[in-house]
């Protein structure tokens, strides 16, 4: 399989999660994913853009949001990349816990941590790239 990268970057608003969606599903139809790797994606990757635009750029549409993808024989990696000042990403609370399952927030690492094969956090939590084997 020939490697691909494609870009798109969209200002810090949360309604530009359908923005996000749209290219999943397009990534969908053109590297005909099935089912159960298209929906993981799709939970994963829109906790970390909306993680971005919430947390990362903190809703502030000066700010830009950039999803990029590359393809490259059997792993398909999603780089998620906001303008904010990054976050320690090595010390998030348990949503599990006890005391955290009441809260309303808090799961949207635990999620892409489960939905993904690999998770790395790269500069200082300004961009996170999700990873999924294709032919798992």
């Amino acid at each position: 399989m020939i490697m691909k990268n494609i870009r798109i970057e969209v200002p810090a608003l949360s309604e530009n999660i359908r923005m996000i969606e749209s290219f999943i599903d397009n990534v969908k139809d053109e590297f005909q994913l099935d089912d159960d790797i298209y929906g993981n994606i799709m939970i994963a990757v829109t906790e970390a853009v909306n993680n971005a635009i919430r947390h990362g750029s903190r809703n502030d549409s000066s700010k830009n949001v950039a999803l990029s993808l590359s393809l490259d024989k059997a792993t398909i990696k999603f780089r998620v990349e906001d303008q904010g000042g990054g976050f320690n990403y090595a010390n998030l609370p348990d949503p599990t816990a006890p005391e955290n399952i009441e809260k309303p927030g808090g799961r949207g690492i635990f999620l892409m941590k489960h939905l993904s094969d690999e998770v790395d956090f790269k500069e200082g939590g300004r961009v996170v790239e999700l990873s999924f084997y294709m032919n798992a």
